[in-house]
């Protein structure tokens, strides 16, 4: 029954963690501990290949290097578990391998693999979703800028520049195709004298491009000897990996080819093939700029419209039609909006929403998480540096508010912001202008402010936490988004839509819920919001089979009861059940802190070294830190 208990708590954790996270470097972070005590195992550790290079993303128990990665090569090659001196090796996912040095039987560790599987493909999931909408804005943002200039060069310049900057590599090219004289022309070509570069069009890959107008990856253990090492030694450059997909006009014509070397981590992916070639598709348009300024608009139009799509206001429930109808009246307007909320509530969504509604809509939507921004960087990130400002400052940087220009600028995690960071900000939300760090000329800025956060502003104000002045500017209109618990039957419409938008993905039928999994559904209380629905929605999709989705198959969250102990639990002795009930909500006071340990024992009614002395005491992780 113990470990039945353990367990089950372990399968709430990793529910909770893979509905929060959107890369997998924090889930590993927070589970594998909690995993090493759950199974219980010596060590545990998850492996990621990048042939012909391994590398351990995060283990508990044993040092990085005494992790048997061969072991692992060997369990991705056989797709099964393999074992060798203590350890078992299983496939994960995709290039992911999870080790486990234990004596637990296959069935414990398949259990534990699957679990683990379900929350990777979860997150993985959602950060494809990320980047996929925060590519199609840096496009809007780049061809917006494209958009105002007529030089050639420069055009071309900030093309690559784009390229390596989205697709987080080291260096890019734009090859012109001279057809008449059977010659691709490279600029900007980085390292070469004017920096232009002449190769004959059936010079290694890129020559393959243009003449079989396909995209290309070679690099990293693949289709090496096809790169054109004659290149390398012209300008004293090593290309390791390398993209290169043909630049084509809108009337078909292939005008070269784009290209990108050296991937900073890794080797190129699907996802940045793709990537490059939406790129592409407006650099070829924008090559033929004036002739084709029609075309450029047209295309921008539609990225716009498909960004705009991707953000859904979904609910009947009162509280979200008043959020909804508040959003209609205030969006086309240039008032400061203030959004409140928990974690997960979709307080970003909102933002994104007023945005496309507005007349702001093709201008840029540049989000900036003001937890992130320590002191060092805050000025330069919102404002800008020249170069040379200071040490590493190599290039001229355009800050977030010029980058925003004529668009909006949604600062999220405001209450985070450090006291001098208020100031700054409201200097410049006064005087609509900044000066780049290093530099002395005033800089307009036009932008439409949006903020959020998690925090009681108000309380903050009166404690001198943050400024009242500040608090007025941004605070002209506010809206608070509703927890999904105080949204009733809005869980359902969520659900369904999120299981549809899976299962179309999946290319599959979707299944319908059954009334007990209605009735589980509404009676979770959904510490994550619609974040943790989406998630939960996701893994049912990939999960289940049939036609429907019953109760058991939420079997694995706790609905209907304040305690969160399963009514499966009945046998447990009054000392267990009061034990479990602490353990559950201490570690939902954490979550709902975001980690902030001093805040969680202040609403716990405990000092925080009493708090600490309870998780030992019911043996809960102290891993956390305050923010």
């Amino acid at each position: 029954m113990a470990k039945t208990t353990v367990w089950h708590g372990f399968m709430q954790f990793l529910l909770a963690r893979a509905s929060e996270c959107d890369h997998l470097q924090p889930l590993l972070d927070a589970v594998l501990p909690e995993a090493q005590a759950a199974l219980p195992c010596e060590g545990v550790a998850v492996v990621h290949s990048a042939p012909p290079d391994w590398s351990v993303l995060a283990c508990e128990g044993v040092p990085s290097k005494h992790v048997p990665t061969p072991l692992a090569a060997e369990a991705l090659d056989k797709e099964t578990l393999m074992r060798e001196q203590g350890w078992a090796a299983m496939p994960l996912v995709t290039n992911h391998a999870l080790l486990v040095q234990s004596k637990l039987d296959d069935e414990a560790l398949e259990r534990f693999r699957s679990a683990l599987a379900d929350a990777f493909q979860s997150v993985l999931k959602q950060q494809r979703r990320v980047r996929r909408i925060r590519r199609l804005e840096k496009i809007l943002e780049i061809t917006h800028a494209w958009g105002q200039t007529n030089c050639t060069e420069a055009l071309l310049q900030a093309m690559a520049e784009a390229a390596t900057e989205l697709l987080a590599a080291d260096r890019a090219s734009i090859f012109l195709w001279d057809k008449p004289n059977k010659t691709l022309v490279a600029r900007p070509a980085l390292g070469v004298e004017d920096e232009e570069l002449r190769i004959p069009d059936n010079t290694g890959i890129v020559g393959q491009v243009v003449q079989e107008v396909e995209p290309r990856r070679v690099g990293s253990g693949m289709d090496e000897d096809q790169i054109a090492r004659t290149i390398d030694q012209e300008t004293g450059y090593h290309t390791k990996t390398l993209l290169c997909v043909p630049l084509i006009s809108p009337q078909g014509k292939c005008l070269g080819a784009f290209e990108v070397l050296n991937k900073i981590e890794g080797r190129f992916s699907d996802e940045d093939e793709q990537g490059l070639t939406e790129l592409a598709a407006h650099a070829a348009v924008a090559l033929e700029n004036t002739q084709q300024l029609e075309e450029l608009v047209t295309k921008h139009q539609r990225l716009v419209e498909e960004a705009a799509e991707g953000i859904q206001l979904i609910g009947n429930s009162p509280a979200i039609e008043a959020v909804r109808s508040t959003t209609r009246r205030i969006a086309d307007t240039d008032l400061a909006i203030l959004i409140l909320g928990e974690n997960g509530t979709g307080k970003e969504v909102v933002a994104r929403s007023i945005h496309y509604l507005s007349r702001r809509r093709e201008q840029p939507f540049i989000a900036v998480n003001c937890a992130a921004l320590s002191e060092t960087l805050l000025e330069s990130e919102l404002f800008g540096h020249e170069k040379g400002a200071f040490t590493g400052a190599h290039q001229t940087h355009a800050g977030k508010f010029e980058l925003a220009s004529g668009g909006t600028l949604f600062l999220d995690e405001i209450g985070d912001m450090s006291p001098s960071g208020q100031a700054k900000l409201l200097r410049v939300l006064e005087d609509k202008t900044v000066v780049r760090v290093g530099g002395t000329e005033t800089i307009h800025t036009e932008v439409r402010i949006l903020a959020a956060t998690n925090q009681d502003l108000t309380t903050m104000v009166r404690a001198k936490k943050f400024r009242e002045d500040l608090f007025f500017r941004l605070n002209v209109v506010s809206l608070e988004l509703p927890p999904l618990r105080d949204r009733g039957e809005d869980a359902l419409l969520l659900a369904e839509f999120f299981l549809e938008s899976f299962c179309h993905n999946m290319g599959r039928q979707t299944p319908h819920l059954s009334a007990a999994a209605k009735r589980r559904l509404l009676g979770h209380t959904w510490p994550g919001n619609v974040r943790e629905l989406r998630n939960l929605m996701e893994r049912l999709a990939y999960l289940t089979s049939g036609d429907s989705i019953e109760a058991d198959d939420l079997s694995f969250i706790n609905v209907g009861t304040d305690s969160e102990i399963a009514s499966s639990d009945m046998d447990l002795t009054l000392g267990e059940a009061s034990r479990e009930f602490q353990r559950h909500y201490i570690r939902r006071m954490i979550d709902t802190t975001r980690g902030n340990m001093s805040k969680a024992a202040k609403r716990l009614g405990l000092h925080r070294s009493n708090l600490y002395r309870k998780m030992r005491q019911l043996e809960i992780s102290d891993g956390e830190e305050d923010e």
